[in-house]
């Protein structure tokens, strides 16, 4: 481990998800988020979906979501009768009538903690109001130890089409140290119902950097993911919000940080590039892997980075909605209480400028490895060379990215650690201030 404090994994924020930070947000912004919502729509922005499910087996060490552990079956179901009631009320709002939804994200948590029955109730129960059934992309996060050949088999039945699997690591010590429910048997099983059943994109996902973390570890890691062949590697490396188990021990009592530095885990997330390009796997954002950039998109976060209309349900999810940027209430009986009072559950919201909007869209995009200047000149009528000049000729001199006419593209030096680059894009006022 190394003891620089400049490359030490301390506590705070480092996945960037959006811009403004999140800190911004406020409660007397939500009038604006409902206005947003009850007029009718000024464009012709995609719409997708997200709904939380909080609920998980046990909390993991560097979790830093809404989530709940050990939940009984009247919690759950009270919790999605919320959930269904909330779709009720955006269903009826005037920005939301008739338009069809391109992409639906379950997330959490532990969306798979649902047993097929409150799955099956679910989507019967939703399809009143919201239906999916046309959408390009149906996303739902699994955790190995929740699955079972029937659950998988109803997935597919309410119109999954992309599975995301969270492994995180194959190595069982590692896999308890760091608070995860499963083990390793788990994955081989649950994985090979998924390949039985059969979905038309499934991901994996990998964690560099997790408290126990070897070099031969990470090797045998990278080589078990290749060997199942899945259409899509997501590997993150190990980031220390404040609000996480480890971070907590750490500012409480006072223990050095047991994760991986930085440099360690850019080299190990540099290597399983070298590893899964050899089996044929190419980068399509920098902690993302696909075997088919034509066919293997993301339609979630290809529409999440460029502005597309994102409903949020359920406890402490977020969206954005014309213009408009907003959190869900993030505890869950007072989220419950007030959809059961027949009140939206926005608990805090931003309208970003347009000049924040088109920072949001660049800097998102950027993580992607490469983005067209020809595209924010259509879109926004501003040329991004010339607005960030001065942060692309510093990051192109340190060698993080390339300049070749409207071509802007990461290297794997830039790839590595692209949000550690996108602040510099911000506006001044907004590279001091604590992210979340």
């Amino acid at each position: 481990m190394a003891t620089d404090t400049s490359t030490t994994t301390e506590v705070g924020s480092y996945f960037i998800s959006n811009y403004p930070p999140f800190s911004l947000w406020s409660k007397e912004q939500v009038p604006r988020a409902l206005d947003a919502l009850s007029n009718p729509p000024q464009h012709n922005r995609p719409l997708g979906l997200y709904i939380h499910i909080p609920f998980c087996r046990k909390r993991c060490k560097f979790c830093y979501f809404r989530v709940y552990i050990q939940q009984n079956a009247k919690t759950i179901e009270e919790y999605v009768q919320a959930v269904i009631a909330e779709n009720k009320m955006l269903s009826e709002q005037a920005g939301i009538a008739d338009r069809k939804l391109k992409f639906v994200y379950f997330g959490g948590g532990t969306p798979s903690y649902l047993s097929s029955k409150q799955l099956l109730s679910l989507r019967e129960r939703m399809s009143e109001y919201v239906t999916w059934d046309e959408a390009e992309e149906v996303t739902f996060e699994c955790e190995p130890g929740t699955l079972s050949l029937e659950k998988v088999k109803t997935l597919k039945e309410i119109g999954v089409t992309r599975v995301s699997l969270g492994i995180e690591n194959f190595d069982d010590a590692i896999l308890e140290a760091n608070g995860r429910a499963h083990l390793s048997p788990e994955v081989l099983k649950a994985y090979g119902w998924i390949q039985e059943v059969g979905f038309p994109q499934v991901n994996i996902d990998l964690i560099a950097g997790m408290i126990g973390e070897t070099d031969k570890n990470w090797e045998v890691c990278v080589e078990k993911a290749r060997d199942l062949d899945p259409d899509n590697i997501t590997i993150y490396q190990m980031e220390l919000p404040h609000n996480t188990i480890i971070s907590k021990e750490i500012k409480e009592l006072g223990i050095t940080s047991p994760i991986a530095d930085w440099p360690t885990k850019r080299r190990w997330v540099s290597e399983a590039m070298d590893t899964l390009s050899e089996a044929g796997y190419k980068p399509s954002s920098g902690n993302e892997l696909v075997k088919d950039l034509e066919k293997d998109q993301f339609v979630y976060r290809d529409n999440l980075f460029r502005g597309s209309d994102l409903l949020a349900t359920g406890v402490s999810s977020f969206g954005q909605f014309q213009g408009v940027q907003y959190q869900n209430l993030d505890q869950i009986e007072e989220y419950m209480q007030t959809v059961q009072s027949g009140k939206l559950p926005i608990n805090r919201a931003l309208v970003p400028t347009d000049h924040q909007i088109l920072i949001r869209e660049f800097v998102l995009q950027l993580k992607e490895g490469q983005i067209d200047a020809a595209d924010f000149r259509k879109k926004f009528n501003v040329d991004v060379l010339e607005e960030f000049s001065t942060p692309l000729a510093n990051q192109q001199a340190a060698g993080y990215l390339t300049v070749n006419g409207d071509d802007i593209k990461l290297t794997r030096k830039g790839l590595l650690q692209a949000d550690s680059l996108l602040p510099e894009y911000f506006e001044e006022k907004h590279r001091a201030v604590r992210y979340t």
